[in-house]
């Protein structure tokens, strides 16, 4: 007996202690880098705009804000354009708007894709149908030249936000076709079954026991279509088909195409501009591929 209650008090000193919530959160940090990585170069270019502008003068922002042609240097680290603005302030002032035009088509799509989604998938019937349908014969359009042609039309009106409208009109139909087949697969899940047993309403169901199982997967879908907003954006602007007095990435962009920046060799001007938006792209794509692992059980690891 002794030696049985000695060896049991010797387990439970060696028996690990248990770790509190920020140690978790640090455990699955190590085990999913790409997501970190991902979300820090998403959060510094989301504060490069508020940050920025304590350092830099974003006045000078403006045409004949500065000299114009100005190669970097100490003053303007990157340069100036042909209309005296100070390239390092177009990138302060002009990133935030670019990802304004991002996360607001975004989530606008993404909503429209949530709601129609998960009351065809889990409602099914007409009203699946007609969504279904609709679905099918939009995403047969191509997307782009819509865009150009509702750009064109407004061409004259067009702001930041109304760009995000625009391109949310068409930012819907993906998220609604994925999110539809997770409902259609979820809905025949046991603990939905069991909720039905319960007494449980339709619209009771969707709010507390799919939408939290789909959260992950909403999560990555967001990303994804905060992806897509910004390439449709930055394209349409690279065509002159933006807010024409605003310093958006994508405008500046299309400044330096019409100035042939690129043959007379002011790289300052249109390098830049490149940069940020490649690395804008690599940083959602790590933060998709890792909330795709959070999502997606079989490409969970364990620590």
């Amino acid at each position: 007996m002794g030696a049985t209650a000695t060896a049991t008090q010797a387990v439970d000193l060696t028996a690990p202690i248990d770790s509190g919530p920020w140690d978790e959160v640090k455990r699955y940090c190590r085990r999913n880098p790409r997501l970190v990585v991902g979300l820090a170069i998403v959060l510094a270019l989301v504060l490069t705009g508020p940050i920025g502008a304590r350092f830099v003068d974003v006045r000078t922002a403006e045409p004949l804000g500065d000299i114009p042609g100005l190669p970097p240097s100490w003053s303007t680290p990157l340069g100036t354009d042909d209309q005296g603005r100070n390239l390092l302030a177009v990138m302060v002032a002009g990133l935030p708007l670019t990802l304004k035009v991002g996360f607001l088509a975004g989530a606008i799509g993404l909503a429209i894709g949530i709601i129609l989604g998960f009351l065809a998938g889990f409602f099914g019937g007409i009203f699946d149908a007609v969504v279904r349908m609709a679905v099918d014969t939009l995403l047969t359009v191509p997307a782009l030249l819509v865009l150009i042609i509702i750009a064109a039309s407004i061409r004259g009106v067009i702001s930041v936000t109304i760009m995000a409208m625009v391109i949310a009109s068409l930012a819907w139909m993906y998220p609604t076709r994925t999110i539809r087949s997770q409902v259609l697969t979820l809905r025949e899940r046991a603990f939905v079954q069991v909720a039905h047993f319960n007494g449980m309403g339709r619209l009771e169901i969707v709010l507390q026991e799919m939408v939290p199982n789909l959260l992950p997967y909403l999560a990555a879908g967001f990303v994804g279509s905060v992806s897509s907003a910004v390439l449709a954006s930055v394209g349409l602007e690279a065509l002159g088909l933006g807010p024409q007095n605003e310093p958006t990435v994508g405008m500046t962009i299309y400044w330096s195409l019409h100035f042939n920046a690129l043959l007379r060799g002011m790289w300052w001007w249109w390098l830049p501009p490149i940069a940020v938006v490649v690395l804008l792209f690599i940083g959602l794509f790590l933060v998709s591929s890792g909330l795709d692992e959070v999502a997606n059980p079989r490409r969970r690891r364990e620590a």
